[in-house]
Order: structure tokens, then sequence, then C-alpha cells
């Protein structure tokens, strides 16, 4: 499962503002956590639903429910996709596309094999990554009506690089199909923001410093207002292991088959979507600094934000236009 950078979401609204109430849920789910705030003039607690969806959603996508249609799908069990997993498979698709290949949900085996998966870690040999790497590649499978067609039964698809982005998509949509016009939802870390809040102020997430670090949240490098826009970062300083004084990061490279090995530290992409800006920011992580540079000029679609090291070993920033006025740096 792919460890989402976490945003720290800041909610500083007090309980009542121009006599709405703003309602607030949290749990667990994916192995993650949950956070959501919004506005309801009904009052409603909609935590049962919101758990029922992000269940069904489990089931649909997640690698780590060894009953759930994707573990199925990789273990050439037959079933018929859901409405999830359709749209993530679509989604994947595109991205795929976009970026060359950078973005490849196929990668499935290899993040397995560095021991980031549901999977045993494997001793990594140049000729295992090589024997690995037949089977990788998204053109190897596709999607005829509601089944999976693989052109090696091998072939094993992860969705984990933005199934959480997807998730806050889903709910968003839940939330708004129950008449509510104003929300923040989070989920591991991926945001979307729904209108203002009640004092007409922007919903702010905050984009951390890329400092490794396994185990709980960094300090802040700056804050984001969103407003009907999406957030999700991807970085390489939160999942990831040791060996032999060696760093391997957690994002595979499927044209190489080794973790990605370049200066791009962070990379927080905007989008309407939380599935377009978490495939996305994950395409781009691959990518490197300088390609990643060129895509993002042929998809004006998309807004960035990225931390990357410089010579010295210091932060230097890159930012699209559409981000200026949006994300403010912390000093």
């Amino acid at each position: 499962m792919k460890t989402k950078i976490l945003f720290q979401v800041v909610f500083l609204l007090s309980a009542f503002l121009f006599g709405q109430e703003m309602i607030k849920i949290d749990g667990k789910a994916q192995g993650t956590t949950y956070h959501i705030s919004y506005y309801d003039k009904q009052n409603r607690n909609l935590k049962p639903e919101i758990e029922q969806i992000l269940q069904d959603f489990d089931l649909s996508v997640s690698t780590y429910k060894p009953n759930s249609i994707i573990s199925k799908i990789n273990r050439n069990e037959p079933v018929k996709v859901d409405k999830y997993f359709k749209a993530c498979f679509k989604k994947a698709k595109e991205v795929w596309k976009n970026t060359n290949g950078a973005f490849d949900p196929t990668v499935f085996s290899l993040v397995n094999a560095y021991g980031f998966g549901p999977g045993k870690k494997m001793k990594i040999e140049q000729k295992k990554i090589d024997s690995i790497l037949q089977f990788t590649g998204f053109e190897k499978i596709s999607l005829k009506g509601n089944k999976i067609v693989k052109k090696d039964p091998r072939v094993g698809l992860d969705f984990n690089a933005f199934a959480q982005g997807y998730s806050v998509d889903v709910v968003s949509d839940f939330l708004k199909s129950k008449g509510i016009k104003s929300f923040i939802v989070e989920v591991g870390g991926e945001v979307y923001a729904n209108g203002k809040k009640a004092d007409g102020t922007n919903w702010t997430a905050g984009i951390e410093k890329p400092i490794d670090n396994q185990t709980s949240t960094n300090p802040l490098e700056a804050l984001v207002k969103l407003e009907n826009f999406a957030i999700a970062t991807s970085g390489n300083y939160r999942r990831f292991s040791i060996e032999n004084g060696v760093k391997i990061a957690h994002h595979i490279d499927p044209k190489t088959g080794h973790p990605t090995k370049n200066n791009l530290l962070s990379a927080s992409i905007f989008a309407k979507e939380c599935i377009s800006a978490d495939a996305n920011a994950t395409g781009v992580l691959v990518l490197g600094l300088e390609k990643a540079k060129t895509f993002l000029k042929n998809h004006p679609e998309l807004q960035a934000f990225l931390i990357y090291s410089d010579e010295k070993g210091n932060y230097q920033f890159y930012e699209t236009t559409g981000v200026k006025d949006i994300v403010k740096q912390l000093k």
C-alpha cells in the first residue's frame, strides 16, 4: 500500500458560525485515517453512510483485502468489476498514456518485491527485476466490458498510488448528493474542498517539508487555500527502507524496475478531481523535475507545487502560475 504524504488540514472554525454548525467526523479506512468537516442545515451525522462507502470501496480496489475485486483479478479468479474499479482503471490508463508510462499500476509485482506491498519481500537481484519487467506494462492488460483481459496471466494491478484520491472524490460526491455544498474531505492526506467555510473564508490545508520521517507529521512548508479543488502530494520521505545504508524509495520506475532516483522530493498536484491529482502526483514524481516541467506545460488542467533539492542539498521550489495565489510558503 502506498503511504500518502500527510496533509495537516487546518480546522480553525468555532463550532457555530452564522447559525450553522460545522460537523466533524473522522475514522480509519484503507490502512490510514480520514477527516471530514461539513455544514449541513439538517445537522445530519453521515458517518455511518460514509464508512459503508469506504468499506465497499476497499472491497473493490484494495490489494490488502484478499476478497477484493482487484485481489481476485491479480489471482486470475473470475470476477466482474464494479464502478469503482472501472473508474480507477480508466483514469490509470489515461495518466499512463499522458506520462508516457511513468505512471503504471502494473508495477504490483515490483512493489511487492521491494517490500512495499501485501506480498513477501524478495531479495533484489537484477535477474529477478528483469524477469518481473517481462510482465510489467499497462499495454498488457485491458478492460472489456465488466471483465479484465490479460496478455500475460502474471500481470498484477496496484491502484494504491491513487485509490485514496479517488475515495476522496467518492465521498465528496456523496456529500453533494445530500445537498451539502460546503465541506472538506481528507483521506490519507489527499484533500478536496468544496465551497467556502461559513465565515466566507477558504478551507485550508498544509504541505509538509520533505524531511525523512516514517512515524509522524513534519513541519509545514506551505499553506494552501482550497475552493472546489483537490490537492494530492507524493514524496519519497514518508515511505522508504534503508538497506546497506542506501535509501530505497517506494516509488518504482516501471521502465527500469528500480526505485526512482532523482532530486524531486515532493510533488503536490492540484486538479478538479482528487483522483487526477493523486495519480498525476505519482507520475510527476517518477518523471523527475525536468520532465515534470515539460509535462505540466502540456497539461494546463493540472497545477503544481514541487519541492526539489539542489546540488548543495538545499530546498528549491517550482510552481505553476495557477498556484501562486493559493499557496503561501511559511518562513
